[in-house]
């Protein structure tokens, strides 16, 4: 048993204890909220402060956008002052993003950009992307000055610490925009990097590179190995050429971030060679599809018809019913809706969920797709 002791300290003669003194001011703090809060009736008092003191200790995790900054035709940058209550990150990591669209909060997950920051800001960068609702408004749209919300960082594609002698960062896209942050990093400390680093990256043309300048700086200084491949000159990386444009790669770490098909086709080829491989996804690989089916919603009364290899969300987006999103990836559940009836495919390993009235299923409908009729509660 832990032992317990008393300490006694003698009272001085006309001293205040600090609870007895505290006492007043806490009563005072307590009775000028009360009164606050009856001037504000029927607004609680944390709708005013929202409105006035938003970055606030203790509030909803929010961001006010600083600057917005172009970064090529359909890419951007925005610095993001966040509230008191954030937490910081690992670069590499990224932060769900709430915005305000027509006046419906969407949600998005974007990877976070930026190095250390005096300022404390932080920084996403955003490829609008076709009738893209969330990236386009913050691509073209959102100026300085406006709020988002913010959820805390997340994800675990960071570099390892010790970090690996050699590097082989491979890129297409907007999946630059997780190593940026790690190359921010690194090439930020006090002391050089020791790290052999190639940077592969991949996009349509030179003028479509994001963060191109940056990274050519990186090169010219040394600090990497930058090969760029152009699809407009040099076709679609073809992984089999790994051997040629990196002839050490078996003595490399790779970190993968990209399209879809990219990342599955190094998954293959790295899984064959035993190679280390740590891949971001910004869209959860497909590997089972079924036969599709009719979704309906029971409180909007739309009804579609979705095939079996696309989410629910995406199908009712396209449809023009607005649902709550997140990650889109099946991680931070801020898509989940009940199931009313029917049946749906995880996307991702081909589970069967089903549900009959009053059963209170849940699904995440980012990596579930239709699989015969269902009915959602939405």
């Amino acid at each position: 048993m832990e032992s317990m002791s008393t300490v006694v300290t003698p009272r001085v003669s006309g001293a205040t204890s600090a609870t007895t003194a505290r006492s007043p001011r806490r009563s005072l703090r307590d009775g000028l909220r009360r009164f606050a809060e009856a001037a504000v009736t029927p607004l609680e008092l944390d709708d005013v402060m929202d409105v006035f003191h938003p970055l606030r200790a203790g509030a909803e995790l929010r961001g006010k956008i600083v600057s917005v900054h172009p970064e090529t035709d359909q890419s951007a940058t925005l610095l993001i002052k966040p509230g008191k209550d954030w937490a910081g990150h690992v670069p590499g990591q990224y932060v769900r993003i709430g915005v305000d669209v027509d006046g419906v909060r969407l949600w998005r997950t974007y990877s976070l950009t930026h190095g250390p920051r005096r300022d404390r800001c932080i920084s996403i960068t955003v490829k609008a992307i076709p009738d893209g609702v969330v990236s386009n408004h913050l691509v073209h749209r959102v100026r300085a000055g406006q709020m988002v919300q913010l959820g805390q960082a997340e994800g675990d594609f960071v570099l390892s610490d010790p970090m690996p002698d050699k590097l082989l960062l491979v890129t297409a896209g907007s999946g630059i925009t997780p190593v940026i942050g790690m190359l921010r990093n690194l090439f930020s400390r006090a002391e050089p990097v020791q790290a052999d680093i190639v940077l592969l990256h991949s996009a349509l043309s030179r003028s479509e590179v994001i963060f191109g300048e940056e990274l050519r700086r990186y090169a010219a200084a040394g600090r990497l190995r930058l090969v760029e491949m152009h699809t407009d000159v040099h076709g679609m990386l073809d992984v089999a050429d790994l051997d040629e444009i990196v002839p050490d790669l078996d003595e490399r770490t790779t970190y993968a971030c990209g399209p879809v098909g990219l990342l599955d086709a190094l998954e293959e080829h790295h899984a064959v060679r035993e190679l280390p491989l740590h891949i971001e996804r910004f869209r959860s690989a497909v590997v089972a599809t079924g036969e599709g089916g009719t979704v309906s919603f029971a409180k909007n009364g739309t009804v579609l018809e979705a095939d079996g290899a696309t989410p629910i969300l995406d199908a009712a987006e396209s449809a023009g019913v607005l649902m709550p999103s997140g990650c889109r990836m099946g991680i931070c559940y801020g898509c989940v809706l009940p199931l009313r009836e029917g049946a749906v495919r995880d996307l991702r390993n081909g589970e069967l969920t089903t549900a009959a009235p009053g059963d209170g299923v849940l699904i995440q409908t980012c990596i579930s797709a239709a699989a015969g009729p269902c009915d959602i509660d939405h």
